[in-house]
């Protein structure tokens, strides 16, 4: 299946079951609001909440251009690992352009800053260069709501819609690296959400197959992808639990929802060696961002990340 269309493949297909992308902050773990307990478990929706009026955060909490120093363990940074993409049609990456491109350096020397006052729990103070690289090409402010534009460089999530969001630069950056991609690897991705995610690994040459459970949330993001031109990420709507198992094996596969178990799909679908990341535990409850590596012999080696709360995978086949 190697040789899917040059185009965004969206395919509705089922009906809606309930949503597979993470709605809780996968920022820097910390409270955006007093009225928050500082539990790691601070809700994405404060954005539209800020911007509705309904919210205030305190000057404290703010994100700001420089990264405030590690907080404890337990509000350790969220990673909502997703995956990587590959397929950017030669020539189609969008031209440098002035302001944006500026505010992407700016955005890429906080995910920088970022990185650094978090190495113990990366095992890393640098991340890949292509991801680099990546992060600062890629025009973030095309998958955010045009409401939004202005902010599209601030290192933090916003809203897109559907009770989701595109998630925190830094975020992102975090989630290519550790994903352990190459170009000409292939990646399956359960929830697409903007987009973004798989545009971002798709300029680093990676091939992605990313399946989202809200059918207009697919099709806006197929249709971005499309429309900036990278031809080798396709999106469809359906159940993510089920992974996408004509174009198995993955070389990663990266779940950005919860669930107390590893779903068997996506383990029968990662090929020996490839790594799976995944918060890993209950619904309502502080998960652990979770690294899986698969061994010749088929079981998973595993190695807990992070301290994490995510919205669990829904669907009927998570039951």
């Amino acid at each position: 299946m190697r040789a899917l269309a040059n185009s965004i493949r969206v395919r509705l297909r089922g009906r809606i079951i309930g949503r597979s992308g993470a709605r809780w902050c996968d920022g820097c773990g910390r409270c955006y609001y007093s009225s928050v307990p500082r539990q790691g478990s601070v809700c994405n929706d404060r954005c539209a909440a800020v911007a509705q009026g309904r919210f205030r955060p305190t000057a404290a909490a703010m994100h700001t251009s420089r990264r405030p120093q590690r907080p404890s363990a337990l509000l350790a940074p969220v990673l909502l690992l997703g995956i990587v993409g590959m397929g950017l049609a030669a020539g189609l990456l969008p031209a440098d352009d002035g302001p944006s491109e500026a505010a992407r350096q700016r955005m890429v020397d906080a995910i920088e800053q970022h990185v650094a006052t978090t190495a113990a729990s990366l095992g890393t103070d640098q991340l890949d260069p292509a991801v680099i690289q990546a992060m600062r090409r890629v025009p973030r402010e095309a998958f955010v709501p045009p409401a939004l534009r202005s902010q599209a460089y601030q290192d933090s999530p916003l809203p897109i819609g559907a009770g989701q969001t595109i998630s925190q630069p830094y975020m992102v950056a975090v989630m290519s690296h550790l994903a352990g991609v190459e170009a000409g690897d292939r990646v399956y991705e359960l929830g697409t959400g903007s987009g973004y995610q798989a545009a971002v690994l798709a300029a680093m040459g990676v091939e992605v197959y990313s399946v989202e459970i809200v059918p207009e949330l697919a099709e806006r993001a197929a249709a971005t992808l499309q429309r900036l031109g990278y031809a080798n990420v396709h999106v469809r709507a359906g159940d993510g639990y089920l992974g996408w198992p004509e174009a198995a094996p993955f070389d990663a596969v990266v779940v950005t929802a919860a669930h107390p178990t590893i779903p068997e799909p996506l383990i029968e679908q990662l090929a020996v060696g490839g790594r799976l990341v995944m918060p890993v535990g209950a619904t309502h409850a502080i998960q652990q961002l979770t690294l899986l590596t698969k061994q010749a012999d088929g079981r998973l080696r595993e190695r807990a990340l992070l301290p994490v709360r995510f919205v669990p995978i829904t669907g009927d086949n998570a039951r």
